[in-house]
Formats: C-alpha cells, structure tokens, sequence
C-alpha cells in the first residue's frame, strides 16, 4: 500500500487508476449507462489529482488494483479491479483509512448495495439519503458514518 502525493500523481498513474476505476464500475454500477460511465470518467481525472490522499494498493508487478481517495475524514473514493475483488482488498485499504486519517463517512449509491453491504459490515451506518447524487442526477446515495 502506498500513498502517492499530489505532486507524484503522474499521466501514466492517472490513466492506469481511470482503468481499475472504470472497471470497477462497469462491474458494481450497474445502474449507469455506457454514456454516463464516460461522461463521469471525464471527471476521474480531476478527483484523483485533488484528493488530499491518495492510497494505491499495487499489485506483485506494480500495476495498480485497488485504490481510495480520503479528504477531512471523509472516504471520497474506493475502486477494487473486479479481478481482485474478495482478497480483502477493500477491508484492508478501508482499515488503514479509517486506522491513519480518521475515516468516518462515505456516501454510496443506494443502487450499489454491494457497496453498502460492504461499509455496513464495516460498522458503517446510514444517517441520510439523498434522491439525487452530488452532481445533481437522480440516483439516490445514502450518506453513511462510523
């Protein structure tokens, strides 16, 4: 597990995060179509050069697979590659978010409830829900806290 600074967070990085993210979502976002998969990848980009942590869990060759994004105790972002997905990686990397910057929310689709499932068994409970998503489009998120 590594955290990358924002200085570091490179093209190349960049691009191999927006795979693992894009994959991810195309496995868990089934509720999105094809055409808003890629008008949200266009913000990807952004997202990762700005979160204040970002933490990179890499695989034996150094390719990235996992990876989540933290701003002020809040988990902005949590992408397995659906390859790697039920090794853990998810625990793991949410443990050392919650253990080293103090996680203590996420929002999460109410159409993912793989994703809620997860942070409930975390001890993640849900505290609001919203009809509409942070950018304003009619998928209901669910706010959760520790």
């Amino acid at each position: 597990m590594e955290e990358i600074n924002i200085n570091k967070r490179n093209l190349s990085l960049i691009e191999k995060l927006i795979d693992v993210w894009e994959r991810s979502v195309r496995e868990t976002h089934l509720f999105l179509s094809n055409k808003e998969i890629e008008e949200i990848k266009n913000f990807v980009p952004i997202a990762l050069k700005s979160v204040s942590h970002l933490i990179i869990e890499n695989d034996v060759n150094g390719v990235p697979t996992a990876f989540m994004g933290i701003d002020d105790g809040k988990l902005e972002m949590l992408f397995i590659d659906p390859r790697e997905r039920g090794k853990g990686l998810g625990r793991k990397l949410l443990e050392h978010g919650i253990t080293k910057y103090g996680v203590k929310e996420v929002v999460v689709n109410e159409q993912n409830p793989q994703a809620k499932g997860f942070y409930e068994h975390m001890g993640f409970k849900v505290y609001e829900r919203s009809e509409i998503d942070e950018q304003g489009n009619p998928y209901p998120i669910l706010f959760m806290k520790l």
